[in-house]
């Protein structure tokens, strides 16, 4: 019995805006299609909503509030067996603001 053993890069991307998140995901895999490797991806994880409850006047009127929502999104890419190129495409990528980038090897 022969165990391989395969590595891969997981990209976690983070974002508030959906656009930018997506736009983010099609530069990553158009670099790392040039290079000829598996990829699997993106894959949409779930939605983290985050709801914050505020009060409107400073002082009377408890009843009457306002909520704020922020919308966090996230996507994996994988990409399995990288070569050298793979990883110099990655790291020379211009990625827009706001979007925060988690790699693990």
């Amino acid at each position: 019995m022969t165990v391989t053993n395969k590595s891969k890069i997981r990209i976690k991307l983070k974002g508030y805006s959906h656009n930018l998140l997506t736009q983010s995901c099609n530069t990553i895999i158009n670099s790392v299609n040039q290079t000829d490797v598996k990829i699997v991806g993106p894959i949409p994880l779930p939605t983290k909503r985050r709801i914050y409850c505020v009060l409107r006047s400073p002082h009377v009127d408890k009843d009457s509030r306002e909520h704020f929502e922020i919308r966090s999104h996230t996507r994996i890419i994988d990409i399995y067996e990288p070569i050298s190129q793979t990883i110099d495409s990655l790291m020379k990528l211009n990625i827009p603001a706001g979007i925060d980038i988690e790699v693990k090897l």
